[in-house]
């Protein structure tokens, strides 16, 4: 799951370099948990929001406010693929499952949402049908129905040269999902044939293949309700028609949003969400800094998630009271290099090879902020994902690169010296600075790359997810951060490995990686009823894209969160990446 570059340019390294002999873990007991914040109240100590939720409070009114540095790709429910989106978007477009707010691993806990109860399966996996629950209103009052969860999937998935941003996995899994032309050319009443609605609030998906882990799949923003009257494309984005608890009360591309209550939502209807604040304010294109500042005086939440800034990580490292405001943990996530596979010459293994004997890992993590960051990678799955097995297939003396190992694998490739692109993400300056090692790293060996940026908000959309943009400008390498959508191997490797995933804006497959036996082991592992089979499924699939040397992993991603002092109901979960749950942060203390 996936601006304007920020005023001042800090290094991290430089700020790494003044934290001095100060640890980087906050695993450990911390005096400043015995502590009192600069306003006097206790604080919950570093790492709280990972354990359990901080500041538990059911006390409503005032105004919550989330800050970005960018733009994110868009609020329109079935039109977005960061997971920071996947996780706001819950308060105003309720999909038919999602996860039940809770510290860590216990965030991963499926719930159903829109639906009554979890799906129940039939034909061996290959159809699955819900219920949805009784008295749903949309915003105006109007009853929602199944029929607006079969279009809201339609409009997602069968229309991809006008909402290109969200995964394609209905499109790949459904019956006949390849000849069905989409909502807005297909003008017939029926619509898909392989989504069945035969009463308001049931929902039939018959699938072409077994998919044992399709609740998961249903918990994407995908599934939220379109009421197909009110669709109106790209646009719909600047009148969402809210399912949740909040709706609309303004949008301002690339500016703000302001969310507040929906007075037709309904707590009976809805055992997860809570409503508290009065406003949602979302606040777009702040500098970086900025937003530290305002997440450490108790008054904003990063919504990106991404943690603070190499600057700002500094200073809270070497503060009692400001590290007892923090959580670090990790977010089921890698952050890596992509090689694409389209962009010669790295269409040739041994080339690809290089760059991973190249890379000095350990420059790559100083630059990410250190090892509170996270720790070195060697494998497509995180630890923290099922299917993981540990394995180093490119190891090098103290993850600092092999550079004879590199100029024989370039010797082999038929080359003496390479000429290429990395692309980063403008408004993410760790990224860029981890792009900056990789470049030092590379030129050691005879490979010469450049640094293109491209802004967060638009990075998929118009630039790196775009193949023929990427191939004309010479991208044969890509800066890239992946979460799983959802906590299964599967739900990690499929939009980035799978051949069927490539699409011609909006890919996240940046490699371009296409190999038959890689997606035949895909699609028989989502059909294995056996979870420790389909596991080992999983780590095998790892073991061959190493193999074919297409992306280079770096880190598991480590997040360091600001935690506003302000707000009330924060916990880290493992559904979003380690952010908080943004289903029923408070403003009032209680």
């Amino acid at each position: 799951m996936e601006g304007k570059a920020p005023i001042m340019r800090r290094s991290a390294l430089a700020a790494i370099a003044a934290i001095g002999s100060v640890s980087l873990l906050l695993a450990g007991c911390s005096k400043a948990d015995d502590n009192k914040n600069e306003n006097g109240t206790k604080s919950a100590g570093a790492n709280a929001a990972t354990k359990g939720v901080v500041n538990a409070s059911d006390k409503k009114g005032g105004t919550l406010t989330y800050e970005l540095s960018d733009v994110p790709d868009s609020f329109d429910p079935g039109n977005t693929y960061y997971a920071y989106m996947y996780n706001l978007s819950r308060l105003y477009a309720r999909p038919l499952m999602t996860f039940q707010p809770g510290a860590g691993e216990k965030g991963n806990t499926l719930v159903p949402d829109l639906a009554a109860s979890k799906g129940v399966p039939s034909d061996g996996g290959k159809t699955w049908t819900y219920k949805l629950r009784a008295g749903l209103k949309y915003e105006d009052g109007s009853p929602i129905t199944s029929k607006d969860v079969k279009y809201a999937v339609e409009r997602s998935n069968f229309a991809r040269d006008v909402l290109s941003l969200g995964p394609n996995y209905f499109q790949q899994f459904l019956a006949d999902g390849d000849k069905y032309k989409g909502p807005y050319k297909d003008k017939g009443a029926k619509g898909l044939s392989s989504i069945v609605t035969p009463d308001d609030t049931t929902i039939v998906f018959h699938l072409k293949q077994a998919f044992q882990e399709f609740d998961y799949l249903v918990a994407a923003p995908q599934t939220a309700p379109v009421p197909q009257a009110k669709d109106t494309g790209v646009d719909y984005i600047k009148h969402i028609v809210s399912s949740g608890s909040y709706k609309f009360q303004s949008y301002q591309d690339g500016r703000q949003a302001v969310l507040v209550r929906n007075p037709n939502w309904d707590a009976k209807t809805d055992p997860l969400r809570k409503q508290l604040p009065d406003r949602i304010v979302v606040k777009l294109k702040v500098n970086p800094e900025t937003i530290d500042q305002d997440v450490l005086a108790g008054d904003a939440i990063d919504l990106a998630g991404t943690g603070v800034q190499a600057s700002t990580q500094a200073k809270v490292l070497t503060d009692a009271d400001k590290k007892a405001n923090t959580d670090n943990t990790y977010g089921g996530r890698l952050v890596y290099l992509a090689i694409n596979t389209k962009v010669a010459p790295f269409d040739k293994a041994e080339c690809r090879k290089a760059v991973q004997y190249a890379i000095d890992k350990v420059s790559v993590q100083t630059a990410e902020g250190g090892p509170i960051r996270g720790d070195i990678a060697s494998t497509v799955l995180p630890p923290d994902i099922p299917g993981y097995e540990k394995s180093d297939v490119y190891a090098s003396q103290g993850n600092k690169g092999d550079a004879a190992k590199a100029k024989q694998q370039l010797k082999a490739c038929g080359k003496s010296s390479i000429t290429t692109n990395i692309a980063a993400r403008s408004d993410r300056q760790p990224e860029i600075d981890a792009a900056t090692a990789i470049i030092a790293s590379l030129k050691k060996v005879g490979i010469n790359a450049s640094l293109k940026q491209y802004p967060s908000g638009k990075y998929f959309t118009d630039y790196v997810g775009v193949p023929k943009f990427s191939e004309k400008q010479n991208l044969g390498l890509i800066m890239m951060q992946w979460g799983a959508d959802w906590p299964s191997g599967y739900g990690f490797l499929q939009q980035i490995l799978n051949g069927k995933a490539i699409s011609q804006s909006g890919n996240t497959n940046l490699s371009q990686y296409d190999a038959k036996p890689v997606n035949e082991l895909l699609g028989k592992a989502i059909g294995t009823q056996d979870l420790n089979e389909r596991n080992s499924l999983y780590t095998q699939i790892d073991k061959k894209t190493m193999d074919d040397a297409v992306l280079v992993p770096l880190t598991y991603f480590k997040v360091l969160l600001g935690r506003p002092q302000n707000y009330t109901n924060l916990v880290s979960t493992a559904a979003f990446s380690g952010q908080y749950d943004y289903l029923n942060i408070g403003v009032a203390s209680k």
